[in-house]
């Protein structure tokens, strides 16, 4: 069985580092993720620098990849001048987040959740007419830093408000890391069952990432997100801290016997790469510790 691993380290695996990376080492990265079989790369946020002054020259990071063919390169929005940016800058999808708490709403992009579910079906159909693929992210989905817990119901509900405009994937995020396998079978089960494509990103934040990951697949998502190097955070939640690395998450795939076309020992290379670029060690494992002979790459 394929799994469909979206690479969103030079997106959310950026964009709360200390040190802020030019958009010539962002394209790079880019382009060593490719050659190392990454097939949809989160390339770019197309939100305003002042906001996130890591994320700045998004055009310039599109301007500078290497494209491949079969390569999607996607770009993050939070709002309709976002995607407009997305689409000029040249995208081959754009993947719209908003969180499903109205006080993460207002804090992280300054709308309301039914202002947000308005826009999701707006840009769907935007995008269906440039071509585009789209997908929409809901935030938060698994806890809030400022509301706490979030009932399944609520993210259900909203999720069938959002599929009503079938966006070609539907992706459930949980944000700081609070979630646990049994609230992603609920979830991913739950999304699955409105006959849209689910696919889930987990941030490593308490030790659950990989565990959430498995439990996610085994319950019907078919992609999802990760960072090189297991970096990563939002700028606007409390103690957020990385995503599940890729290497791992790819360490854990080949070794269970899924296919991802990704080479392992090539993504190695590129999150070692980046720790230099970002003069740290990375909090991934596999990077440091390497494969082992019984996983193939």
């Amino acid at each position: 069985m394929r799994v469909g691993v979206v690479e969103v380290g030079p997106r959310d695996g950026l964009q709360n580092e200390e040190k802020v990376l030019s958009p010539e080492v962002r394209a790079e990265l880019c382009n060593r993720l490719a050659e190392a079989g990454l097939s949809r790369i989160e390339a770019a946020s197309f939100v305003h620098p002042r906001l996130v002054p890591q994320m700045a020259g998004a055009e310039e990071v599109m301007s500078g990849l290497r494209r491949r063919e079969g390569v999607i390169y996607a770009g993050l929005v939070l709002n309709e001048k976002g995607y407009d940016r997305a689409v000029a800058a040249g995208v081959d999808e754009v993947r719209y987040a908003f969180p499903v708490t109205g006080t993460f709403a207002r804090r992280n992009q300054n709308t309301t959740v039914e202002e947000a579910i308005q826009l999701s079906g707006k840009l769907a159909r935007r995008a269906r007419e440039d071509g585009l693929r789209f997908g929409v992210t809901l935030s938060v989905a698994f806890g809030c830093p400022f509301e706490g817990k979030v009932e399944a119901q609520r993210v259900l509900e909203i999720a069938a408000e959002v599929a009503q405009e079938m966006p070609g994937e539907l992706v459930l995020a949980d944000t700081i890391g609070v979630g646990v396998p049994g609230q992603v079978r609920e979830l991913v089960e739950g999304v699955k069952g409105l006959g849209v494509k689910v696919g889930c990103h987990f941030h490593d934040t308490r030790n659950t990432g990989i565990a959430n990951a498995l439990a996610a697949l085994e319950s019907g998502a078919e992609v999802l997100d990760a960072s090189v190097g297991g970096t990563g955070g939002c700028p606007f939640a409390p103690r957020a801290t990385g995503n599940i690395a890729t290497e791992d998450l790819v360490y854990t795939l080949h070794g269970m016997g899924y296919e991802t076309g990704i080479d392992l020992g090539s993504l190695i290379e590129v999150a070692s790469w980046l720790a230099e670029q970002l003069g740290k060690e990375l909090p991934g494992r596999v990077y440091k510790a390497g494969g082992f002979a019984p996983v193939a790459g």
